[in-house]
């Protein structure tokens, strides 16, 4: 095919994953023809992963909604926008008015964090919506950053980030961000961010139950047992009070809780958690040590670390490993952004600053955290009846039945609600349970800025990219679904109902985000304060900067960006405190089991499963495009030699892993990677349940690791999804 004499190049931000690498997407007339890494964006310099791609896939994805659908007999139908938003208003609605305001429950998936229109107006439909049945990927991701942020901050987005480009000691507990980019550390190019480290001098250390791709370009991996890392931290803070290593430096003054902590770790010596992390206490002393007198260091967990038992007291020992070093809060250490939109001032305008426990949830009493439920509890809170049962769900941009601990169990509840209705261009595992589908534009359909990510970056950047290509004329933006949907919802029964439309439409036009965005930009910490003559600021100003702008290192900000009631550093909080003592009583009988660890069978199911991410996978999104999945299998479980060996299996053999809720067949992988005594399979597998509509997908369905995890396992603390250090056995499969 010949160039239509319209070629053109397009630089904007890839929005599938944290990293925010730049792009330049080559266009002919409406044809993609290359997409690559932009060498002159300030941020990722010209990196790209393999995600970024995927773009293209998307938009032109025979299987991608495009038009709304009703499911009916015959399987999914088109409808109008007006009949599909009638049906789905008067349907919540008859259901709220029926069973109370509650039997309506949301759910919100990872993909609306990146997607700055759907996040500016969620906030006014749910409180349209005005149900507390309210859940989200964030209990099965993040959760325990928030909380812990909130319990020492007073703020549930002042979150810690590394500051790798300026560290010279980097401790890594549970993530991996060769692969990742940076998870709640927005970081694209990480391995030459990593070398750079090296070639300043500095250290790599990753602790990891794997022996992950970060692991490998570290200068020392430690394996460790799942779900053990709170002991690890507490023997590193341990031995530095007890050596007089600890130095909190400008901060102790406003730090609330030293004492507390130092009497807290003391007893947690290396000697006696190392036969339960699996670690020498040599080496333990020799890492604390070295950590101590590094000058910068910092140290970063993630998914491993607080998607398990104790999640929120691993990520609070985190924070305050680094600051008892002093290197919270300090260049090279942990820090904090102040980008151009401020979400941090934003949330607090809206008194949105994080909150524990307000509510409990109906069946198992699990805390609710800044107005939302552990999504461990909604297949229960749907299936259980009474007062308060869950009805009707509306989910925006999610796939929880292969994202959410039980996805079966999931599954099977959601197919036993009385309406279900989804914002979603795919008919996937979750959504085919919809009796209608609101399908969004696509990804280079609409303009983007990632408010979010931009506030979890190491360095303060910022860019603005308008859209790609023009929607069609009948589709809708996610936040146009919403504002219209919600003022039907609004609007009274009769003649006010026929005018919800017109008046949603009227008040898109009047608010759009980017009328919202550049109020934000132009109010926050770099903008130009209304100013137009100012050298601050604007959406505008951004616009003309294709590439995007660099504003500069993390720089310290405490006290004065803290929102706790002391205006302190609150180090100690009461809910972390005493929930040590559940880690008090695990340990007790980890070190029980330890001496006979050969022969424990916790019931049958002696192993212990984690998850991985891999670079052309992110959740379950990309596995429909070609480029994602073609090659060798990835979904495989990953054996040590040892187990396997043990157990009469052999490499590529399939096998079937079981745990108490369920169990899935795959390939095996016979690898020194993992330790002893642990398994890893991937997330975000699990497809071509029945009326998925997912070609490529289907082709290559691989296993859920959710058929495997359990809705019971959580952490006791915040409710998060304990989906490491699951309970498994492993066994040939049947023939």
């Amino acid at each position: 095919m010949g160039s239509s004499g319209n070629a053109r190049t397009h630089h904007r931000t890839c929005n599938l994953c944290e990293a925010m690498c730049g792009i330049a997407i080559e266009v002919d007339g409406d044809r993609i023809t290359a997409i690559r890494g932009d060498p002159d964006d300030p941020f990722s310099r010209g990196y790209l992963c393999p995600k970024a791609l995927a773009l293209q896939d998307i938009h032109e994805d025979r299987d991608r909604l495009r038009h709304p659908v009703r499911r009916t007999g015959a399987g999914f139908q088109r409808i109008s926008w007006d009949e599909a938003f009638d049906e789905v208003a008067a349907r919540l609605r008859e259901t709220q008015a029926r069973h109370g305001r509650d039997a309506v429950a949301v759910y919100l998936g990872n993909p609306t964090v990146h997607n700055h229109g759907a996040l500016l107006y969620l906030v006014p439909f749910l409180k349209i919506l005005r149900t507390r049945s309210r859940f989200s990927a964030t209990s099965v991701d993040q959760l325990p950053h928030h909380l812990v942020a909130t319990l020492l901050f007073g703020h549930q987005m002042l979150l810690p980030v590394p500051d790798i480009d300026r560290t010279s000691f980097l401790l890594v507990l549970g993530a991996n961000p060769v692969v990742s980019n940076g998870s709640l550390m927005s970081a694209p190019g990480m391995p030459r961010r990593l070398k750079a480290l090296r070639e300043r001098g500095g250290s790599l250390v990753v602790v990891d139950p794997r022996r992950t791709e970060t692991a490998a370009l570290a200068d020392r991996h430690h394996f460790i047992r799942p779900g053990t890392d709170v002991f690890l931290l507490l023997a590193l803070l341990s031995t530095l009070f007890a050596e007089r290593l600890a130095a909190p430096g400008r901060l102790r003054d406003v730090t609330r809780g030293l004492d507390e902590i130092e009497r807290l770790a003391l007893p947690f010596t290396p000697e006696r958690v190392a036969p339960a992390v699996g670690i020498e206490a040599a080496e333990i002393r020799a890492l604390a040590r070295a950590f101590a007198a590094a000058s910068p260091a910092v140290c970063y967990g993630r998914i491993g670390a607080c998607l398990q038992e104790f999640g929120a007291l691993s990520t609070w020992l985190i924070t305050a490993l680094n600051l008892v070093t002093g290197n919270l809060d300090r260049p090279g250490g942990a820090m904090f952004t102040r980008p151009a939109a401020d979400v941090v001032a934003l949330q607090a305008l809206l008194r949105q600053t994080g909150h524990l426990g307000a509510r409990r949830s109906r069946v198992r009493g699990l805390p609710a955290f800044a107005g939302e439920f552990p999504v461990a509890a909604l297949a229960e809170e749907i299936a259980t009846e009474g007062p308060g049962q869950i009805r009707a769900l509306f989910t925006v941009a999610g796939n929880p039945v292969l994202s959410t601990p039980n996805g079966r169990a999931l599954d099977q509840a959601l197919a036993s609600l009385d309406f279900m209705a989804c914002v979603d261009f795919y008919i996937n595992e979750t959504t085919r349970h919809a009796r209608v589908i609101l399908p969004p534009t696509g990804p280079l359909e609409r303009d983007h800025y990632d408010l979010a990510f931009h506030a979890l970056a190491v360095r303060n950047t910022a860019k603005y990219s308008p859209a790609l290509f023009a929607p069609a004329d009948d589709a809708r933006h996610d936040w146009q679904i919403l504002v219209e949907l919600g003022a039907r919802l609004a609007a009274p029964r009769g003649r006010g109902a026929t005018l919800a439309g017109p008046a949603a439409r009227a008040l898109s036009r009047a608010l759009p985000p980017a009328r919202l965005l550049d109020a934000a930009i132009r109010l926050g910490p770099h903008g130009d304060r209304l100013n137009p003559l100012s050298c601050g600021l604007s959406l505008r100003k951004l616009e003309r900067e294709a590439h995007g702008v660099d504003l500069g290192p993390l720089e310290p900000c405490l006290p004065g960006r803290l929102f706790t009631r002391s205006g302190r550093i609150e180090l100690a909080p009461a809910p972390l405190v005493a929930d040590l003592e559940r880690a008090r009583e695990a340990l007790e009988r980890a070190l029980g089991e330890a001496g006979d660890r050969a022969g424990r069978t916790d019931g049958g199911y002696d192993l212990r499963l984690i998850g991985r991410r891999q670079l052309r996978s992110n959740n379950s999104w990309l596995h429909n495009s070609p480029r994602m999945v073609k090659g060798r299998n990835r979904c495989t479980l990953l054996m040590h030699p040892e187990d396997a060996a043990r157990r009469g299996i052999a490499g590529a053999q399939r096998v079937r892993v079981s745990s108490r809720v369920g169990s899935v067949d795959l390939e095996v992988e016979v690898t020194d990677e993992v330790m002893p005594g642990v398994v890893s399979l991937p997330h975000g597998w699990g497809h071509g349940r029945g009326g998925v509509q997912l070609h490529t997908a289907t082709q290559h369905p691989g296993a859920s690791v959710n058929d495997l995890t359990d809705h019971l396992a959580v952490d006791a603390l915040s409710g998060t999804a304990a989906l490491n250090g699951v309970p498994v056995r492993v066994e040939p499969a049947p023939p």
